[in-house]
């Protein structure tokens, strides 16, 4: 509450901030949503409701945020530190992109700007094209409009390590959000030439990049698509990599088609869930095309609806990579030119098909945490070790894909691209994408995987999640369905157990549980990392796809039981 008043008595300078305090006056539960901690600032940077206070998205914390990350590269860095900087298309996106510029250039911090909305892709490559130490993108990604974020990245285009949030954290925690800010002024870091426009050059060298991981060897044209940047920040780049493998026929959903943070036709402006793909499975209606792409709103994930037989079928994130796992391979291995040793990266939460399929071409499955960073991480490693070349694909189970090492980040430029690819390589086998998926389904068997979403909002939300994870933890299910647990891993504790045997398990501490089943089942609960949710990853194993659906709907059902939800 004295955070409260000192906040209403403050000059602030955005005047929505001032009315939206004074709105909610003798309300405790929403002046105590708004200031009972500080908005968390993680490996992810920072994510949450636009609004006024402490826990809210705002000018005063991406100042704040932006003064911990200046002190933290001036004392770490032996030189004049440098920082490039993106947005998508939130609301408030230019304001906060503008506040960190100026912020920074107080502090004597070389910036570079892109002027329009970008990918966030185009950042992890900025950062690494012009050399810079650290990179910003203004997003948040796929939530819906009320919130925005504030991702941070390292000299390596990857997001933050955990000790170097650790670090920035500790730079942010003994600052004044409003007493020990260097504000600046962004026109005059301009003039100056302390904040600089990033240029054409590296937008098309971004391009470029993506172009070279073509794996046709043809111009993808002999297919049409309908695709829609859902009022987000893809449709430029995605556009012009469309027109460079030559498929020419392209409508846009003319709704979704500019960018509004609003996201008035999708309020979840995410390419997994069917209601963001409304409007464009509307338009497939009268175009008929090949294929639906969908990019949310900072364009590195992408989802898909197939025509199959005039029926737009959604295909989910694991279908997909399972998909370019394959084609990426078969072209490989049909030209020559497969890799020696050759490695595709994907997350503990996503499907387990890709193990047979990874064997029968002979290749490496690794195996990391969920956040694409692991998966750069793994990329990065490849490089210092002088194979770059080893690296096929990564790519999670949330429709986020990369097939090369030109950013650390997923790419649904990229994945738009070979997606295309992939398409039309099986159209002219007279085939879709949902034909070469059922073809491996009857060879591998059926894999399936499901997703349940549980929101937990405020305080009580906080810590209604933490007693759901602590009681999972300290008593763990002995069956799911029925099903008996032969197995269990709590990656927060390193630990993973199977019968009498016990291992550790190498990777980041991680607040996950895993529990695999008699039946070769499996379930998965984490909470989310950017948003108040416990997410339940089922996958699941059948001799035919109606099992294996079934499977999916019993676990869901006594998860919930189990849970309390």
């Amino acid at each position: 509450m004295t955070e409260y008043e000192r906040w209403l008595s403050w000059d602030l300078d955005d005047p929505d901030l001032k009315a939206e305090l004074k709105s909610i006056r003798g309300q405790d539960e929403e002046i105590n949503d708004r200031f009972y901690q500080d908005l968390a600032f993680g490996t992810a940077g920072l994510r949450g409701v636009l609004g006024a206070g402490t826990n809210r998205m705002n000018v005063y914390t991406v100042r704040k945020a932006t003064q911990g990350l200046a002190n933290y590269l001036n004392k770490t860095c032996d030189h004049r530190p440098s920082v490039a900087i993106a947005r998508d298309s939130r609301n408030k996106g230019l304001e906060f992109t503008r506040e960190s510029a100026a912020v920074l250039a107080a502090n004597g911090i070389k910036v570079y700007v892109y002027p329009e909305l970008m990918p966030t892709p185009s950042l992890s490559f900025a950062v690494r094209h012009l050399g810079c130490d650290a990179g910003i993108t203004i997003t948040a990604s796929h939530n819906p409009a009320k919130y925005n974020g504030y991702k941070v990245y390292g000299s390596d285009g990857c997001q933050i390590a955990s000790e170097v949030a650790d670090g920035v954290l500790d730079e942010i925690n003994k600052l004044d959000i409003f007493e020990d800010i260097k504000k600046g002024d962004f026109e005059a870091g301009v003039k100056s030439g302390d904040i600089e426009y990033i240029g054409e050059e590296t937008v098309s060298a971004f391009i470029d990049a993506v172009y070279a991981e073509s794996v046709l060897g043809r111009p993808a044209d002999n297919i049409r698509i309908v695709y829609t940047p859902l009022n987000g920040s893809g449709k430029k780049c995605c556009l012009r990599i469309f027109d460079r493998i030559g498929v020419k026929e392209v409508t846009v959903v003319p709704e979704q088609s500019e960018p509004d943070g609003n996201f008035p036709t999708c309020p979840y402006p995410n390419p997994e869930i069917r209601q963001a793909l409304e409007k464009g499975i509307e338009l497939c209606q009268t175009v008929k095309p090949d294929l639906l792409l969908a990019t949310d709103p900072d364009c590195d994930r992408v989802g898909i609806a197939v025509n199959q037989n005039g029926e737009y079928v959604l295909m989910t994130g694991n279908e997909v990579g399972i998909l370019l796992l394959d084609f990426i391979c078969g072209c490989n291995k049909e030209r020559g030119t497969m890799p020696d040793r050759p490695v595709a990266v994907s997350t503990i939460v996503s499907t387990d098909m890709i193990d047979p399929i990874a064997a029968d071409y002979g290749v490496e499955i690794r195996r990391v945490l969920t956040g694409f960073k692991y998966i750069g991480d793994q990329i990065a490693s490849l490089e210092a070790e002088g194979h770059p070349e080893r690296f096929l694909l990564g790519f999670e189970e949330s429709y986020g894909y990369l097939s090369g090492g030109y950013v650390r980040d997923k790419d649904a430029v990229d994945g738009s691209m070979l997606i295309c690819e992939m398409a039309s390589f099986y159209k002219e086998k007279g085939l879709t994408l949902v034909d070469a998926i059922n073809a491996l389904y009857e060879k591998y068997g059926y894999y399936k995987n499901g997703l349940l979403n549980f929101a937990f909002e405020g305080e009580d939300g906080m810590k209604t999640m933490d007693k759901i994870m602590t009681t999972l933890r300290h008593t763990p299910p002995k069956a799911v369905a029925g099903i008996p647990v032969v197995g269990t891993s709590d990656y927060k504790n390193a630990l993973r157990i199977d019968g009498e045997t016990q291992s550790v398990i190498d990777l980041p501490r991680s607040n996950v549980l895993e529990y695999r089943l008699e039946n070769g089942c499996k379930v998965i609960v984490r909470p989310s990392g950017t948003e108040p949710k416990i997410k339940i990853y089922l996958s699941v194993k059948g001799a035919t796809s109606a099992e294996s659906d079934a499977l999916i709907v019993s676990l869901g059902d006594d998860m919930k039981k189990i849970m309390g939800v």
